[in-house]
């Protein structure tokens, strides 16, 4: 046993983790739970030297193999258990970024271009949640995928990459509704442009699914303009928000960026604070 394993009752942490686990076939469901106890004792290890046998290993490719299995099929318990656990925090940070899948530039199908076109690799979006103190809870969402090679004109066909940073936050979004308890913090780095990218994707939602009623209102404010009694769209309150940050929404201009958005975002939040801090001291 590991020192994650239940000794009370004996049960791996492995087999607790997947309890809901359902491949079609219980002997799929033993085996991706000893695969994943084998990996997890030794995670920087080959296959075959994670496993404790020739059979083992065997088996290990053997499921891997399997056309019937798949990944999201083998993490759907994984996320449920992730989720109850989320469910007992009052705040949890959601992390989201991407990193590479390098195979040593193994031959296989399904491989694409990583940073320069002659790697061969894939690359990884997941989501990793934790509480403020660091505590792991588990991953609850995961893109993979393969970039398509470079057409003779230098562009690069296939989905745009950067649909990850908005599918991801949508999946911490859902999750929300399901634990309206938890309150989640979509953290990102600065590639993500978290805000110009929601604006874009979602324009035309309600402004509330971003903001707080405070904040999309104190932009009507700042702006000098007559705050709307119904929420307002996201593309409504994006660009105001950016015009206080220097966005000057000539026609012609386009749409907003983040160099803009982020100061007018600055300048939202002061404000909210000092409003509330009236509110609380019995000012309004």
């Amino acid at each position: 046993m590991t020192a994650c394993d239940d000794r009370s009752t004996g049960v791996s942490w492995a087999a607790k983790e997947f309890e809901t686990l359902d491949l079609g076939d219980a002997r799929l469901n033993r085996r991706a739970v000893l695969l994943a106890e084998r990996l997890a004792q030794k995670p920087v290890a080959s296959i075959p030297n994670a496993c404790q046998n020739w059979s083992e290993t065997v088996a290990a490719y053997r499921f891997l193999s399997n056309e019937d299995v798949n990944w999201d099929d083998v993490m759907q318990a994984h996320w449920q258990a992730s989720e109850q656990r989320i469910s007992q925090h009052p705040v949890v940070l959601c992390l989201q970024d991407t990193t590479e899948l390098d195979f040593n530039g193994q031959q296989m199908a399904g491989l694409g271009p990583l940073s320069y076109e002659a790697q061969r690799d894939l690359y990884l979006h997941p989501t990793y949640v934790v509480t403020p103190d660091r505590e792991p809870l588990g991953v609850t969402n995961a893109w993979t995928w393969a970039r398509e090679f470079k057409s003779a004109d230098g562009t690069r066909p296939g989905a745009l990459e950067s649909t990850r940073w908005i599918e991801s936050y949508e999946r911490v979004a859902e999750q929300a509704l399901r634990l309206p308890q938890t309150r989640h913090v979509c953290v990102c780095d600065r590639e993500s442009d978290i805000m110009v990218r929601l604006g874009r994707a979602l324009a035309e939602l309600p402004a509330d699914l971003v903001f707080e009623a405070d904040e999309w209102k104190a932009a009507f404010i700042l702006n000098k303009k007559p705050v709307l009694k119904a929420v307002s769209e996201l593309n409504t309150v994006l660009p105001l928000i950016a015009q206080l940050g220097g966005f000057l929404a000539r026609k012609g201009d386009g749409e907003p960026g983040v160099e803009s958005i982020w100061p007018g975002m600055q300048d939202v939040a002061v404000f909210v604070e000092g409003l509330r801090y009236a509110r609380q001291s019995g000012g309004i």
